[in-house]
């Protein structure tokens, strides 16, 4: 295990369930769908980002660079769907986000903390899942999963920095809120299977 993983297993508050690894073996065209979907989401919030706090050039550097590698990686996920004949479509979006960005506060400077802490956490779990999923994957694949893994580690790190820049200091408490919820909605049955889903239940 590379310290880059380790790292992320003592950051994070569980590890994925067999349940939702079984739900993706099962439900492979599906998983590169929202994997693509879940890159283009994470462009976005990049670009989001710079376009609001255009002050801060931390900020501004690291964003462009996470933009610029998440579309490339949106790219290589399309390229996997091609050559399988996965067609790209539209899914309806995880709770996961949304339930994680519920608990974001209305205004700055506590917003843009909790933005980047919700940033955090979601590269954080797209790691640990990419290491989970990639032993029982076929070779290509696993591959690509594994390759994301050293980007993904980066990323989280960057968006905790930020974080703690934006606060002016550590932010363990507000940490533990947002992590207390990611537990909750990784370990509880979902509706729907998705990369970031919880397990979704047989039947």
């Amino acid at each position: 295990m590379t310290d880059a993983l380790q790292e992320i297993h003592d950051f994070l508050p569980c590890r994925t369930p067999q349940a939702w690894i079984d739900n993706a073996l099962a439900n492979q065209d599906l998983l590169l769908i929202d994997h693509a979907h879940c890159e283009k989401k994470a462009a976005s919030t990049a670009l989001s980002l710079m376009y609001r706090y255009v002050d801060n050039s931390d900020l501004l550097n690291k964003m462009s660079r996470l933009a610029r590698e998440e579309l490339r990686h949106f790219e290589q996920v399309l390229s996997i769907m091609g050559s399988r004949g996965v067609n790209y479509a539209h899914l309806s979006p995880a709770r996961y986000a949304a339930g994680l960005r519920a608990e974001v506060r209305a205004e700055d400077p506590g917003r843009l903390v909790d933005v980047l802490i919700v940033g955090a956490i979601i590269e954080a779990r797209s790691c640990e899942r990419f290491a989970a999923l990639a032993p029982f994957l076929d070779d290509k694949l696993a591959d690509f999963y594994n390759g994301l893994l050293k980007s993904e580690a980066r990323h989280y790190r960057d968006y905790l920095k930020l974080a703690e820049q934006a606060n002016g200091g550590p932010v363990d408490d507000r940490l533990a809120t947002f992590l207390a919820v990611e537990q909750t909605l990784i370990e509880t049955p979902d509706s729907e299977f998705r990369f970031h889903s919880g397990p979704v239940p047989a039947g």
